[in-house]
């Protein structure tokens, strides 16, 4: 085994510990509220640093692979930002077709939701819908990492972001179905192992077909645009109300992108 199945390896086990974490803040009850109060600002600042990687390394890096293969570099570009858009489409097309009840963050909006009754087979279809997100957020993760072990990392981190909110929304949906800790712990474990899963196909299937990672970095990049923009900018928007700090922390997803982009530069560069 070499270096880079390691490195995919600790990515891809710490993003799944990401969503049992999220789950795990829902016990002991009582405190839920009180983490919840953070929850919203991490959402946040996953929002900016998705957004800021998808535009600055996923998309650059993307056009850079299909402009060295073609050569036209207007025509080269057509089956790369297509593949963008059909990421784009197909998360589209999973949240509101197949599992239509999902709302990413849509259990942190009040406290009452603990004490309501959700079809258990609501949520756990919800919860299918949500594994093309994690899915492709282990492809983002191993596909980044292959092109370059920085952007790679900067990918992990923004998917790792996500990860607790997205773990407490699923522990939410399993309580409001009736259930309790032992299925939360195994809801929130398959949405992590499938992240890891989809690190571990990657990897697999990149080693066999050349050049599968310009294929796959566009439609992951298109998951991971709508991911967080369609789905944690509207959440982020929904909990800021009169509150500013919320939306500032998008700036400051960004500029913690910012940040760790020039001091991996730094490092990698020596």
């Amino acid at each position: 085994m070499d270096i880079l199945f390691f490195q995919l390896m600790i990515f891809g086990s710490l993003a799944a510990a990401g969503n049992i974490l999220g789950g795990l803040i829902l016990f002991p009850s009582r405190l839920h509220v009180h983490y919840t109060k953070f929850l919203k600002y991490l959402l946040a600042l996953g929002a900016g640093f998705m957004l800021a990687v998808t535009f600055f390394e996923i998309i650059p890096k993307t056009i850079g692979l299909w402009q060295k293969a073609g050569s036209d570099p207007v025509e080269s570009l057509t089956m790369p930002m297509l593949l963008l858009l059909v990421g784009y489409l197909l998360t589209q097309f999973f949240e509101h077709t197949v599992a239509p009840h999902f709302h990413l963050g849509g259990e942190m909006h009040c406290e009452e939701h603990y004490h309501e009754t959700l079809s258990p087979r609501i949520a756990y279809t919800a919860i299918g819908g949500l594994l093309i997100h994690t899915f492709f957020d282990g492809v983002s993760i191993a596909a980044a990492s292959q092109i370059d072990l920085r952007v790679g990392l900067l990918v992990f981190l923004a998917v790792f972001l996500h990860k607790v909110p997205e773990g407490f929304t699923i522990g939410s949906m399993v309580i409001a179905a009736g259930r309790g800790f032992r299925q939360v712990m195994a809801a929130t474990a398959v949405v992590g192992i499938t992240t890891l899963f989809g690190v571990l196909a990657f990897w697999l299937i990149g080693r066999s077909i050349d050049n599968a990672v310009a294929y796959a970095l566009p439609l992951a990049g298109g998951v991971t645009l709508y991911v967080a923009a369609s789905d944690l900018i509207p959440e982020t928007n929904h909990h800021a109300g009169k509150n500013p700090i919320v939306s500032i922390s998008v700036f400051a997803g960004v500029a913690l992108f910012a940040g760790t982009q020039q001091l991996l530069h730094a490092v990698f560069a020596h």
